[in-house]
This record gives structure tokens, C-alpha cells and sequence, in this order.
């Protein structure tokens, strides 16, 4: 994704999956604790207005839409933690072990 951009202009916007199929709207944004960079995004689907937690790292912006490369079904099945709540770094590793990303740091 790209470092320099602004986690306020990803609000809003829509969320597609790889094969191009709408997920949702990005509803917040989530910034890691040590770095304060954007890290996660939490995306409203349609499905009973439930929020999915998406990575922005390997995740791309592109036009007015974000892309995340990942299947609809994985997005769909990721843990469901609530918005408006701080992740804890527990909740953080189950994200990051459902969609295969290596915990760097």
C-alpha cells in the first residue's frame, strides 16, 4: 500500500477483493501502536452491516477504491472483534494468522 497517504482520505471508500467483487465500505481505519501507520481497515459489508477487519499491507488504493487481494470468502469468515475498540496485539495475531501474513516485529 502506499506509506504516504492519509488514513482519513480511506474512509469511505469502497473495498474490493481480488476477483474484483465489492466487500464493503471502509468504515475506519486502524494504525499500528508502535509505528502509527495505517495497518488495518475495518470494512462495513452488506451482510447484516457486520464490519471485517482487512490488512492494508499488501492491500492497494487504487483510483477511489481499495483493492484487497485476498478472497471474499477468507474476508468474509475473518474474526469478528467489533469497531470502535482498540485491537490488542492477541487480536492483531489472529488476524494476521487468518490471512497468512508473517508477524514482523
Amino acid at each position: 500500500m502506499q506509506t504516504d497517504i492519509d488514513p482519513r482520505t480511506l474512509i469511505g471508500r469502497k473495498a474490493f477483493d481480488r476477483e474484483g467483487a465489492k466487500i464493503g465500505t471502509v468504515d475506519e481505519v486502524y494504525l499500528d501502536d508502535a509505528t502509527g501507520k495505517p495497518e488495518w481497515a475495518a470494512v462495513r459489508t452488506g451482510l447484516f452491516s457486520r464490519d471485517v477487519f482487512v490488512p492494508l499491507e499488501p492491500s492497494e488504493v487504487v483510483g477511489d477504491t481499495l483493492r484487497v487481494p485476498y478472497d471474499r470468502s477468507l474476508i468474509k469468515d475473518a474474526p469478528d472483534f467489533g469497531v470502535g475498540r482498540h485491537l490488542s496485539p492477541e487480536q492483531e495475531l489472529q488476524l494476521y494468522h487468518h490471512y497468512g501474513l508473517d508477524v514482523t516485529g
